[in-house]
């Protein structure tokens, strides 16, 4: 069908960059040993689409035990951003992904980029990539996914049944369901997928 908009999550989705994030969580907390670099590492892969805020405030108090405060998260945000930007500037895009885009530009439909990455590092990437012009709005954390969807959708007046969210991780999937948006989720070839049985999956981007 042709839908109104499409919501697009970045890593994974669009590009092959769900990696370099993993590598870059896990080398940050090199300092307290193996033990807690996987804990990191499992919860990162298994909490695709949570905001960084949020997981250096769950890693230092869960797996520490140390209470981080806004100033603290706010200097690890930025040491980790260092860390990512270039390489996820640079990381190859998912098949798929690109042609989607510019089809469904094309067609008119409204797309939108819902990160759990900062706005204003999104929009960078999404530059440097040479995408930015192709949606309407680029929108990131601190705001939480379903948050963001729900304000486009008033702010465009769009009917969610109309809208699609295409998605890589459970928080894609829990968003666009919380706001009753139609959901395609995409995977790694040949690896399994947490989403629920019945999920509309595809291993390339296409609509």
């Amino acid at each position: 069908m042709n839908y109104d908009a499409i919501f697009f999550d970045w890593d994974g989705v669009i590009t092959d960059s769900v990696n370099i994030k993993t590598d870059s969580f896990y080398d940050m907390f090199e300092a307290y040993g193996k033990d807690v670099q996987e804990k990191v590492k499992a919860h990162h892969l298994q909490n695709g689409g949570m905001s960084r805020f949020e997981k250096f405030r769950i890693y230092y108090k869960d797996f520490l035990g140390i209470e981080i405060d806004d100033a603290k998260v706010q200097e690890l945000s930025e040491q980790f951003s260092n860390l990512v930007k270039t390489k996820v500037a640079q990381a190859p895009f998912i098949d798929g992904a690109v042609e989607t885009i510019k089809d469904e530009y094309k067609k008119g439909t409204l797309l939108f980029i819902v990160s759990g990455t900062p706005t204003g590092e999104m929009k960078e990437i999404a530059e440097n990539k040479g995408l930015a012009g192709y949606f309407k709005e680029i929108c990131g954390s601190p705001k939480k996914k379903a948050q963001w969807v729900k304000e486009l959708l008033t702010k465009y007046s769009l009917k969610p049944q109309n809208c699609l969210f295409i998605g890589d991780a459970m928080a894609d999937y829990n968003a666009a369901k919380e706001c009753n948006l139609n959901f395609l989720g995409i995977k790694i070839p040949g690896c399994a997928t947490e989403f629920p049985t019945g999920t509309k999956v595809k291993e390339r981007v296409e609509i």
